[in-house]
């Protein structure tokens, strides 16, 4: 990939935009775009390579081996750019430390008003489905992969003696489903919702619990834009979204008394906080932040 992104072919560009979660940010044309501004809207930099202990794919031995003159080539190259923008203060820290460059925070565009808008409706299947959940559950809604850490929301059921809703799907079914054993009869898996039926639970939820460690995390935005109060690490992105104690409650650890607490302590929170500050992170406000970035 690196290799790929220098030879782009010849281009007259006055300016180059290069939307980068691995290497796009070492984009290089031929022709009068060689020498244009450079300006890098950065997702991460490499984690598989920075930081391995947050993706896998970085922990073998030859993506160890190989990581050593990668790094090498990708921060001679992240010096290139005209500016650089991070989708969180979390990256902008990871940018900085592993860069060696400083950066500007703007934080991705959420569909905020598809979610407080009632644009879709659900099927009749559907509505069924939501029929038969019950009047009072903590909601997990992500990819079945190890890092979401949905483990912890059917802790967090155990702990606060509430029924579990876990939405999405992914390799880690099986090993949930036998994990809700714990809790029998108290979880219910809801496999790829619809846009329309993730909207609904997020609504029915007493909260959304959000226990990875994200970049950002757009999840909990689209939560909070439905009026529901979000529980979340207190490191990573969501840190940075959810206003603890106002639109939700952020963990440095996730005991079983720290869970029971924060159950009830999101229960306190108004609806009408959470979907204020979602409005922050909605498309209409990227849209004139990354304008006025590139503009400027």
């Amino acid at each position: 990939m690196p290799a790929t992104w220098r030879h782009l072919g010849n281009s007259d560009a006055e300016w180059i935009l290069c939307s980068s979660h691995l290497f796009a940010h070492h984009a290089r044309f031929s022709g009068p775009a060689r020498a244009a501004a450079k300006y890098v809207y950065a997702y991460t930099p490499a984690r598989y390579i920075w930081n391995p202990e947050l993706d896998k794919r970085g922990s073998s031995l030859p993506a160890r081996a190989v990581s050593v003159p990668l790094k090498r080539i990708d921060r001679k190259r992240a010096q290139e750019p005209h500016a650089i923008a991070a989708i969180s203060n979390f990256v902008r820290d990871r940018i900085k430390e592993n860069w060696g460059r400083d950066s500007t925070v703007i934080y991705p565009p959420v569909d905020v008003e598809g979610f407080i808008s009632e644009s879709d409706e659900l099927s009749e299947r559907e509505q069924k489905l939501l029929a038969t959940l019950p009047d009072t559950f903590v909601l997990g809604a992500s990819r079945f992969i190890p890092y979401k850490r949905l483990d912890l929301v059917i802790d967090m059921g155990i702990a606060a003696d509430l029924d579990v809703v876990i939405a999405g799907d992914g390799p880690l079914l099986g090993e949930l489903q036998y994990k809700a054993l714990e809790h029998p009869r108290r979880v219910t898996f809801v496999r790829r919702p619809s846009h329309a039926l993730l909207r609904a639970l997020y609504i029915r939820s007493l909260f959304y619990m959000f226990p990875p460690v994200e970049d950002f995390g757009i999840m909990p935005v689209e939560a909070m834009a439905t009026g529901t109060p979000v529980v979340a690490s207190a490191i990573g992105g969501a840190s940075e979204t959810v206003q603890h104690g106002k639109t939700g409650v952020l963990l440095e650890n996730f005991s079983a008394d720290e869970l029971r607490e924060a159950a009830k302590t999101v229960t306190t929170m108004k609806p009408a906080d959470c979907v204020s500050r979602a409005w922050a992170f909605d498309r209409s406000s990227f849209a004139k932040e990354i304008s006025g970035w590139v503009g400027s």
